[in-house]
């Protein structure tokens, strides 16, 4: 499906530290937001698991295609004449990887030292130029950080940061907001999702949330299913309609969708 030319699709990021359950919520979402549409994932972890939740394989990664330009040591090849900049790009449309409902990119390893260092910069371009043909947008972002420090999750409508019932993960979502407001990135909005949450740690991660001044999306529960999907390696289509993290993430999914429905109609007033 396209978006609107001049639209750009609704994009989600999703933070956290590792094992809090990003990519469960990426996945979930993915899952859910196809009722706007196609979706664009993007799988921005070095270590990528959203292929796999979403039951998918892929070819190449961004990674893949900055090593194979690794060996170009100036700005235009003597060969064709084309820039390293727009074979950056032709490979980042190569490697995105098109399913029936939804498309995926995976970006694959981080650059490293001597890396062809404009690419962080071409992956931000092409994914802005591709978020118009997209009614929604989601991000599974690296653990940790560092991605809101290099601002590649600049100017999004919704950070998402995924929480476990542990001081730590809130921990998490805390230092999110402090280096946002630090460096003067805006996102449209900021909230937590707290995974895992059982009856004695629900109101504790709450108090944690309230105190900072940062906005509860809501709370999923321990799933013996979600378990069982992941040790039988099954993606996460197979999840059933009534399973207790399904119910619950479509609750608090009705809220995203309440913003996105607010921020549509302000845009075209």
């Amino acid at each position: 499906m396209t978006n609107n030319a001049n639209q750009r699709g609704f994009t989600i990021v999703i933070a956290g530290k590792g094992g809090t359950g990003k990519t469960l919520t990426s996945s979930l979402l993915v899952r859910d937001q196809l009722k706007h549409g196609a979706v664009l994932a993007i799988d921005a972890d070095p270590d990528a698991n959203l292929p796999e939740a979403l039951g998918v394989k892929v070819e190449r990664t961004v990674g893949d295609i900055r090593e194979s330009l690794l060996k170009f040591k100036t700005r235009r090849t003597e060969s064709t004449g084309v820039t390293i900049q727009k074979m950056m790009e032709q490979g980042i449309m190569e490697a995105l990887r098109e399913d029936k409902n939804f498309d995926l990119l995976v970006m694959g390893r981080s650059e490293g030292e001597g890396c062809y260092c404009a690419v962080n910069h071409i992956l931000r371009s092409v994914i802005d130029t591709q978020a118009t043909n997209y009614p929604t947008v989601v991000i599974d972002s690296e653990a940790g950080l560092e991605h809101i420090s290099r601002r590649t999750a600049r100017d999004v409508d919704l950070m998402l940061v995924v929480s476990d019932g542990s001081a730590k993960g809130m921990a998490t979502a805390v230092r999110v907001k402090e280096i946002a407001a630090d460096l003067r990135i805006e996102f449209g909005r900021m909230m937590v999702l707290a995974n895992k949450i059982t009856d004695k740690t629900r109101d504790i991660i709450a108090g944690y949330a309230e105190d900072a001044g940062i906005e509860m999306l809501g709370f999923l529960p321990f799933d013996d299913n979600v378990a069982e999907l992941d040790a039988l390696g099954k993606p996460i289509w197979e999840l059933p309609e009534d399973s207790p993290v399904m119910v619950t993430a479509k609750e608090a999914f009705s809220v995203i969708d309440a913003y996105r429905k607010e921020k549509w109609s302000n845009l075209t007033i």
